[in-house]
């Protein structure tokens, strides 16, 4: 869909961005890792994004019916492929990127967004972090923490895309 916007001149890949949270923050890591050229910034909530560990933190044990098991191999090869802090490859370029977590999500771990924005500061990346130190996995726990959560990253993806 991003080539095909793009092919179509209704957009252009510096002003195209992606946004997603929860399982849709693993959609956008996916992005991130897997076609970081098709994206002028993609903004990561409360994301999945190690599936080699997923399994021990919060309730993670809870999906390995629905994604699998990291300790069985065969089941890890097929994790590997869609796991974006796995899949960072250091030689490609990547989009600016923003990453929010809550430090109080009972459901996604905030060690995931903290890995990988570690990981791209490692490799010298334009990544955003912030985290909001309560709010659960929604993210904000208030309509003033709720106002902030959106507002920080709409005014990322207004910042990094609309030059």
């Amino acid at each position: 869909m991003a080539r095909d916007l793009v092919s179509r001149g209704v957009t252009s890949v510096e002003r195209f961005g992606c946004t997603g949270r929860s399982n849709g923050g693993l959609l956008v890591g996916n992005m991130l890792t897997g076609y970081p050229e098709d994206f002028g910034a993609v903004v990561c909530q409360v994301p999945l994004l190690d599936m080699r560990r997923y399994h021990l933190l919060l309730a993670g044990a809870s999906w390995t019916a629905e994604y699998g098991d990291p300790d069985d191999p065969a089941q890890w090869e097929w994790l590997r492929t869609y796991s974006p802090y796995q899949r960072l490859d250091p030689s490609r370029p990547t989009p600016a990127v923003y990453l929010a977590t809550s430090t109080r999500d009972d459901r996604v771990h905030p060690g995931h967004a903290r890995k990988m924005a570690a990981l791209l500061e490692e490799h010298g990346r334009d990544v955003t972090y912030w985290e909001n130190t309560e709010g659960g996995h929604g993210g904000a726990s208030t309509a003033a923490q709720w106002a902030t959560w959106h507002a920080l990253a709409w005014a990322f993806l207004h910042e990094r895309l609309a030059g």
